[in-house]
């Protein structure tokens, strides 16, 4: 199976400010509250966007594919965090998020099992879901 490399870059000065520079570079930075200047969103929320988008944009691809006529997907969703551990704060714990809960509406005149259908191939297919569920191998390297 070929496989496809994405690259894309960030960078930081002086300040929580990062520059993510990719097909449509943006900005990355931390509230004022949390020394920051607000010129972006922080990057939990950038992690946690990823999958609602996911889901939505394969979603239109299995619809498209499966000319099932889909008018909209809306997802809601929350996710829990201790941020002590990543603050430094303690040693227990872990970093990253402990849970994170979708609810998912599909605008479509189907019927409760062929949305539950169509969503179970979405999620089995969305690369974001696919590596927070499995483990990505994480190499860095130091210049």
């Amino acid at each position: 199976m070929p496989k496809s490399t994405m690259k894309l870059s960030a960078t930081m000065a002086d300040s929580f400010r990062t520059e993510i520079n990719c097909s449509k570079s943006f900005i990355i930075d931390q509230p004022k509250n949390a020394g920051g200047n607000d010129e972006g969103p922080n990057p939990l929320e950038i992690f946690l966007s990823s999958l609602p988008a996911c889901i939505c944009a394969i979603g239109r691809i299995v619809s498209k594919q499966k000319q099932i006529p889909i008018r909209g997907i809306k997802v809601d969703l929350e996710a829990d965090i201790e941020k002590d551990f990543l603050l430094g704060k303690t040693q227990e714990g872990r970093a990253g998020f402990t849970e994170i809960r979708t609810v998912i509406s599909i605008d479509a005149d189907l019927t409760p099992l062929q949305k539950k259908e169509f969503l179970d191939e979405v999620e089995r297919r969305c690369p974001i879901a696919d590596n927070m569920v499995n483990g990505t191998t994480i190499i860095h390297t130091l210049k």
